[in-house]
C-alpha cells in the first residue's frame, strides 16, 4: 500500500530532486557492513545530502515511515531482509524514491535483474566514490525525469476533463433551452417538471436509493415532457377530451424525448429510463414499450407516481378543477398494482403524511446533471 506521507505533490518531489524548494536532499544508506556504510554517509553529505543509515531491509522500512527521503543506497546481500526484498517493498510503498543497489562483481547478474524491478542503477563493491557520485547524478535525473513526465500527464489529464466538463455543460445549456422553450409553449405545465423533480426526488429517498441515483432521478424528472417540444400546439393545449388519434400523438413524447437526449446524457441511463418510461404501467397496458411489473425500471415507476401526484393537484386544458390532497392519494391508491407500483405509492403517501412536501426549490438542469445543489 502507498505511504501517502510522500504524496506531497509532483511539483514538489521534482524540487526535491533537484535540491531545491523546502524539501532537502535527504537518503538512506542501508548496509550490514558499518565502515563501507559510513563511507558512503560522508560521501553523500560531502554532496550535500542528509543522511539516515542502518544495516538492513527492515530497519530501512522502519526509517522510512519516519523520514521522507528521494534517494536509497542499499547492499544486496543483507541479514533479515535482504536488498532485493527491500526493493519490492519501497517500489509498492514509496515509488518516487530512487533506489540504487550495491552489490558484489559476482552479483551482478542479480543486479541487473533488480534494474528490471524499478531499482534506478546499481554500483559494484569495491566501488570509487567518483564512480559513486556519477551514478547517483545519474539516478536523481532519471527520477525527474519520470516525475516531470508524470507531471505531464497530470497536467494533460486535467485539460482533458476541464474540455469535457465544458462540453457536457454546453450539452446541458441545449437541453435547457429546450425546457425552457417547451414551458414557453405549454403554459399549463409551467413549473410541472420542476415539481416532478422535486417529489420524484422524494420519493427515491424515501425508498432508500443512494445519492446519484436520487440526482439522475430529478434530473430524470425535470426532463421527462421534454417530448413535448415535438406535440402540435393544438393538441397540446385542447381544450376538451383528446381523440384517440390526439392521445397517440401526444403520447409520442417519451420516446421523442428519449431520442433527442440519448446522445447528450449517455452517462445518465437512470435519467434516460425515467423519460423513456414514465407512461408505463405496472399491468402492462402502458407506453411506449408495454412494460409491466418490475420490468419497469424502478426510476420510472417514482417518477410515474409523481407525474401523476402533480397532475391530479393542478389544473389542465381539458380540466380545470385539481384534486384535494387527500382525493389525489385516494386516486394514487385505487389504481396502485395496476396503473401504479404499489410500494412507490406508499413511500409518496409516507413523504405527503410527514409534511416534507414544500415548494420545490428550482435547481437548473445543469445543476442536476453534474450533481451540485
Amino acid at each position: 500500500m502507498r505511504d501517502h506521507r510522500y504524496d506531497l505533490g509532483v511539483s514538489s518531489a521534482i524540487a526535491g530532486a533537484n535540491g531545491d524548494g523546502r524539501h532537502e536532499r535527504r537518503c538512506l544508506v542501508v548496509d550490514d557492513e558499518p565502515r563501507l556504510r559510513q563511507a558512503l554517509v560522508r560521501l553523500m553529505q560531502l554532496d550535500g545530502f542528509t543522511c539516515f543509515e542502518c544495516g538492513s531491509g527492515v530497519e530501512a522500512l522502519e526509517i522510512l515511515a519516519r523520514e521522507p527521503v528521494i534517494l536509497i543506497l542499499s547492499d544486496l546481500r543483507m541479514p533479515k531482509m535482504d536488498g532485493a526484498m527491500l526493493l519490492r517493498e519501497v517500489r509498492e510503498r514509496y515509488p518516487d524514491i530512487a533506489v540504487i543497489m550495491i552489490t558484489a562483481v559476482a552479483e551482478v547478474e542479480v543486479a541487473v535483474e533488480c534494474l528490471g524491478r524499478g531499482a534506478m542503477d546499481y554500483i559494484g563493491k569495491p566501488f570509487v566514490l567518483e564512480e559513486v557520485r556519477a551514478r547517483v547524478k545519474q539516478a536523481l535525473e532519471r527520477r525527474r525525469l519520470v516525475l516531470e513526465n508524470r507531471q505531464y500527464h497530470h497536467s494533460l489529464e486535467e485539460r482533458v476533463r476541464v474540455q469535457s466538463r465544458r462540453l457536457e455543460e454546453l450539452f446541458i445549456a441545449s437541453i435547457q433551452s429546450l425546457a425552457d422553450a417547451l414551458e414557453l409553449k405549454d403554459s399549463y405545465t409551467r413549473g410541472h417538471s420542476v415539481r416532478v423533480s422535486h417529489v420524484s426526488g422524494l420519493i427515491a429517498r424515501e425508498l432508500g436509493l443512494d445519492g446519484d441515483t436520487v440526482r439522475q432521478v430529478e434530473l430524470g424528472g425535470h426532463l421527462h415532457d421534454i417530448g413535448k417540444i415535438g406535440v402540435r400546439e393544438d393538441v397540446l393545449n385542447k381544450p376538451g377530451k383528446l381523440t384517440a388519434d390526439e392521445y397517440a400523438h401526444i403520447m409520442t413524447h417519451p420516446v421523442l424525448g428519449w431520442r433527442i437526449l440519448l446522445p447528450l446524457l449517455s452517462d445518465s441511463p437512470v435519467a434516460l429510463n425515467v423519460v423513456r418510461s414514465h407512461h408505463e404501467r405496472i399491468d402492462g397496458r402502458g407506453v411506449p414499450d408495454g412494460l409491466s411489473g418490475d420490468g419497469i425500471a424502478r426510476e420510472a415507476r417514482i417518477a410515474c407516481v409523481a407525474d401523476a401526484f402533480d397532475a391530479m393537484m393542478s389544473g389542465r386544458p381539458y380540466r380545470t378543477a385539481q384534486l384535494t390532497l387527500d382525493a389525489a392519494l385516494e386516486e394514487l391508491r385505487r389504481h396502485a398494482g395496476t396503473q401504479f407500483d404499489p410500494q412507490v405509492v406508499d413511500a409518496l403517501v409516507a413523504v405527503v403524511r410527514r409534511g416534507d412536501i414544500a415548494a420545490p426549490v428550482r435547481h437548473s438542469i445543469a445543476e442536476l446533471a453534474v450533481g451540485k445543489g
